[in-house]
């Protein structure tokens, strides 16, 4: 099979899962479109003679639903797809399976996958640094083994389906109970507002947030110019301790072709 070129679609509210997703896509087809569809869904027709990739990060063991909604609103169309989970070093238990799911429900072929390693987005000393110049020689030899078995199939229905783990049902996440709040140092220069991907800030009252829609994706956080959004702090900082100690350990690409 050959290709004209890799669509690139990430859900990446810190940057990590979009870089992951940068690293991937510089092995296949070229030349490589992005879609950053991160702050709002974007119907995209994949055209044949594509390849997908499809990158998302993973929040408490599974496939956060703004994310999934990106994907149903696009048209796979038959387009084989390689598939990342980015995970910041604690599990990625069954997000790949969810993905998998969700990237055959829109119409693609899921060709391979891989559960790929990012700096935390909550807890940035776990995973510090990555991807590094590791995760990248094991994304790039994985990358080059998806080339080769494309080229050296007729068609996407020769290529034998990958086997992900995880459950069903999906383990129940429920959400991180730390939302980011705006402290006296807003601005409302309404960047977050504007980037948030589930509308939980209003774009009229930029220091405010709605706790019912937040993810605690940390987009507003992490992009906020003055570093008036933060979680709380005597809460962040408990809360780190216990997930510093146990997730310290490096965890390596897991890949499935």
């Amino acid at each position: 099979m050959k290709f004209k070129k890799t669509v690139v679609l990430s859900f990446s509210p810190t940057g990590g899962t979009a870089k992951v997703a940068r690293l991937l896509a510089e092995g296949l087809a070229q030349p490589v479109e992005f879609l950053d569809v991160t702050a709002m869904a974007a119907e995209h027709d994949f055209q044949p003679g594509t390849l997908a990739v499809l990158a998302v990060p993973v929040y408490g063991g599974r496939v956060p639903e703004p994310a999934l909604e990106r994907i149903r609103a696009c048209r796979g169309n038959g387009t084989p797809a390689v598939l990342a989970a980015v995970y910041g070093n604690r599990e990625f238990e069954d997000a790949l399976l969810e993905l998998e799911e969700t990237a055959r429900n829109s119409g693609f072929v899921p060709v391979a996958g891989a559960a790929l390693i990012a700096e935390h987005s909550i807890f940035r000393k776990v995973a510090a640094g990555r991807p590094d110049d590791k995760d990248a020689a094991a994304i790039a030899d994985f990358a080059a083994a998806i080339s080769a078995r494309l080229e050296a199939a007729g068609d996407v229905g020769q290529i034998p389906a990958p086997e992900f783990p995880g459950n069903r049902p999906y383990r129940k996440f429920d959400g991180v109970p730390m939302k980011p709040k705006a402290g006296s140092a807003c601005i409302r220069c309404g960047r977050c507002a504007a980037g948030c991907p589930v509308q939980a800030i209003p774009a009229s009252a930029p220091d405010q947030t709605d706790t019912s829609k937040c993810i605690t994706c940390m987009q507003c956080v992490r992009n906020c110019p003055t570093g008036a959004r933060q979680l709380n702090k005597l809460m962040f900082v408990a809360a780190e301790a216990g997930f510093v100690a146990k997730n310290s350990a490096r965890k390596e690409p897991k890949l499935y072709l």
